[in-house]
């Protein structure tokens, strides 16, 4: 599966997304993105162990601690690119649909994993920007 083809059924499908990484600061990247998705429709579960709750929702230390109270199809990494292999770990292990690197974010290793285990894979692209263009068409 391509890459644009991963975006289109991403977008046309997910409602849920768990946003690894996200800062409970409004002037930063993932929390702007998060609000966006939460405008837009989509349930957002914050994955940030230093927050109990983030945008109205209950934040959660790790994907795994959130998957066992909530149900998630796609997951958002706002995260170092050397900090994705475990994270890809936790999202075959939760059987999640999808992995989205934002902008700046990719690891290729990683990646093919995700993609072998059968997870569509975007990276270094902005779900926010995607969707705003998606959703023009």
């Amino acid at each position: 599966m391509s890459e644009a083809e991963a975006i289109d059924h991403i977008l046309r499908t997910c409602r849920t997304v768990a946003v690894v990484g996200l800062s409970p600061k409004p002037h930063r990247a993932s929390f702007d993105v998060a609000r966006y998705l939460q405008a837009h429709g989509w349930r957002i579960i914050p994955i940030n162990p230093s927050a109990d709750q983030i945008l109205g929702e209950k934040a959660y230390p790790s994907l795994l601690e959130a998957a066992k109270h909530e149900r998630f199809e796609l997951v958002n990494c706002f995260r170092n690119s050397a900090d994705i292999p475990p994270i890809v770990d936790d999202a075959i292990a939760i059987g999640a649909q999808a992995l989205w690197l934002q902008l700046g974010i990719e690891h290729a290793e990683a990646a093919g994993k995700a993609r072998a285990s059968g997870l569509r894979v975007v990276q270094n692209r902005c779900l926010k920007i995607d969707h705003a263009a998606y959703e023009r068409i």
